[in-house]
């Protein structure tokens, strides 16, 4: 287990990464619920601070969840990585499928393919393209949101 995973499966030092780090998921409420390498689950709850006029989670907060599944995947392979790899979300598309009223989360399944493109970068000493899918769930199982979400790597030269 890396030190990303380590660090992620501590409750409070999640919360100061998340504090510091990304303070709008950190207030939302989104939480890594589970991480391994092949997966990650993210929730993200329907309060007072997520919620729209239309008594549901605002879309902005379902994205925000839906990046993180997958973007935790990404950190968890590069953080630490020798030579350096940065990341950037290129695009993201959604399509919201049913009101999303209770708790909502998201699992990314793309660990590997994750892993595999970064590893493409790393090797070729250049960069790489990889578009990743996230499935968002409430709590009976009913699928709430879909998000194809495209990550670029790119090793970092100094």
């Amino acid at each position: 287990m890396n030190a990303f995973m380590t660090m992620v499966r501590r409750p409070l030092r999640m919360r100061l990464f998340l504090l510091t780090h990304l303070p709008a998921a950190y207030f939302s409420g989104i939480r890594i619920k589970s991480i391994t390498e092949e997966k990650c689950v993210v929730t993200v709850p329907y309060t007072w601070f997520t919620k729209n006029p239309f008594k549901s989670t605002y879309f902005a907060c379902l994205a925000m969840a839906a990046e993180m599944s997958t973007g935790a995947l990404a950190l968890s392979n590069i953080h630490g990585q020798k030579p350096a790899v940065s990341m950037l979300l290129t695009e993201i598309s959604g399509e919201y499928l049913k009101k999303a009223t209770g708790i909502t989360s998201f699992v990314c399944r793309d660990g590997i393919a994750l892993r595999d493109a970064i590893e493409e970068a790393v090797a070729a000493n250049g960069s790489n393209i990889i578009t990743v899918n996230t499935m968002g769930t409430n709590e009976t199982g009913e699928i709430v949101a879909s998000f194809n979400l495209t990550w670029s790597f790119k090793v970092k030269t100094r």
